[in-house]
């Protein structure tokens, strides 16, 4: 049986850094910063004016999905995943996405690589409207392995006063509305990895092929989803009351995060069909099923937290927006 753990990453050790990390970032805290650290993205006012507009930022990286990349000559849509899981992040604060910059990082900077890696950032802020405004590339002999690299990025956003979503309006009966993602997007790929090293190492990843056609290694290296037009269609809605985007920790942790205290979660797993991929992956590694629960998003990308009264009309907006929709849950 393979988890988390036996693949080198603890969510434990994950757990106590962030509240130490947290305690210091508190300390630099002022009248402007509207939110606690632990959100999807830091909410700075553009002034102590409570009419100010706020901004939204957000910084992450890919993974490990960087090495499969590497490992399958698949890297030009690192970008992508990099760019678009910002947008979601800050996306559910209620941010319309402004602004973004890059970190690329080179045991020895290939010009070439660094080149396909900023037209595809480059690329995925175009198409969602973002300003690609600078960044950083550095060459660090000794600290990467030849031929692998970092990559990592910031972006910023604005909210409205009015519209900020930080689950100060979540109410117990509260309907949870998943929205569908098409692969592991950047989350779980350490163990994924650790499933299909034989795979992985003979190639056989580019040959084994899923029911829908595509190759193993296609699905695995699918860029992840941005829901800003989908999603965003909802911002503002009176009857929204959340956003949580699903990403390492699962539904559940990543929804708690704009649950208020008081309030727990009800989560039907049964309530959507689990995409083969998932399925492929606990078969192959003998994963327990909580396992899969906190590691990866099993098919459900993003929440979407509203008024019992408005589930349908929800639904059926994001519906009609091209998104396939379920009825995962409520708040309890």
């Amino acid at each position: 049986m393979i988890d988390y753990e036996k693949s080198g990453v603890s969510l434990g050790r994950a757990s106590a850094s962030k509240s130490r990390i947290a305690a210091a970032a508190r300390s630099t805290f002022g009248p402007r910063v509207l939110t606690d650290v632990g959100h999807f993205g830091g909410f700075f006012a553009l002034s102590e004016q409570p009419e100010s507009d706020v901004l939204v930022a957000s910084t992450d990286g890919v993974g490990t999905k960087l090495l499969l990349g590497v490992q399958l000559d698949r890297i030009k849509g690192l970008g992508a995943d990099l760019v678009q899981h910002c947008i979601n992040d800050i996306l559910m604060c209620g941010a319309r996405p402004l602004f973004f910059l890059d970190y690329m990082a080179f045991g020895k900077l290939d010009p070439d690589v660094a080149a396909t890696l900023a037209e595809s950032l480059a690329s995925a802020c175009r198409a969602h409207g973002v300003a690609l405004i600078g960044g950083e590339t550095a060459e660090m002999p000794d600290l990467y392995a030849p031929g692998h690299f970092d990559l990592a990025g910031t972006i910023v956003g604005i909210v409205a006063r009015a519209d900020i979503l930080d689950g100060r309006r979540v109410r117990k009966g509260d309907v949870l509305l998943g929205v569908a993602s098409d692969g592991l997007h950047t989350n779980g790929y350490s163990l994924a990895r650790r499933v299909f090293a034989e795979e992985t190492a003979s190639g056989a990843l580019k040959s084994m092929c899923l029911a829908d056609g595509r190759s193993l290694a296609e699905a695995l290296m699918q860029p992840h989803r941005c829901y800003l037009s989908s999603l965003g269609s909802l911002i503002g809605k009176p009857w929204l009351h959340a956003l949580s985007h699903i990403t390492g920790g699962g539904l559940e942790a990543n929804t708690l995060r704009v649950i208020p205290d008081g309030l727990s979660l009800e989560v039907d797993y049964d309530s959507w069909p689990r995409p083969e991929l998932f399925r492929l992956i606990q078969r192959r590694g003998t994963i327990d099923e909580m396992e899969m629960r906190r590691v990866f998003n099993l098919g459900i990308g993003a929440v979407a937290i509203v008024d019992p009264a408005f589930a349908d009309a929800a639904r059926d907006e994001l519906v009609d927006r091209g998104e396939h929709v379920f009825s995962v849950g409520h708040i309890a």
